[in-house]
């Protein structure tokens, strides 16, 4: 729930506020064609991005999110994928060990952010005490 919090904006945003357009080219991120920065934002309370991800989390949902992007920020959809991105990455195995360094890095690629998903943490962990 903080990583989710923090990549949301505390669920404020299902839309990544930037344009996109520093994905452009990433080919590690399957935007081959020109405007898929754009086009595979990220999305949801996780901020799926990249052309690869939509299409292999939107198969596991059984959504075309590849050919319909916008949907991803769709919540009750933006969670699903969020769901099945935590399981494909076995994020509970880090989660069971409070291990917030190591989820951060598989979900954001670095460490971005890390003072602001430890104040998420710590909420929650208090929260459901």
């Amino acid at each position: 729930m903080a990583q989710l919090a923090h990549e949301s904006g505390s669920f404020r945003y299902m839309e990544e506020i930037a344009s996109g357009v520093a994905y452009e080219g990433r080919k590690d991120l399957g935007n081959v064609k020109p405007g898929d920065g754009r086009r595979f934002k990220g999305r949801g309370p996780i901020q799926l991005t990249g052309r690869a991800n939509y299409r292999k989390f939107g198969r596991r949902i059984g959504i075309d999110l590849e050919n319909r992007p916008k949907l991803a920020a769709v919540p009750s959809i933006g969670l699903h994928t969020a769901l099945e991105y935590w399981a494909d990455r076995a994020l509970n195995t880090y989660a069971d060990r409070d291990d917030i360094r190591s989820i951060t890095k598989r979900i954001n690629g670095g460490y971005n952010g890390m003072a602001d998903r430890q104040k998420h943490y710590d909420h929650m962990k208090a929260f459901f005490k």
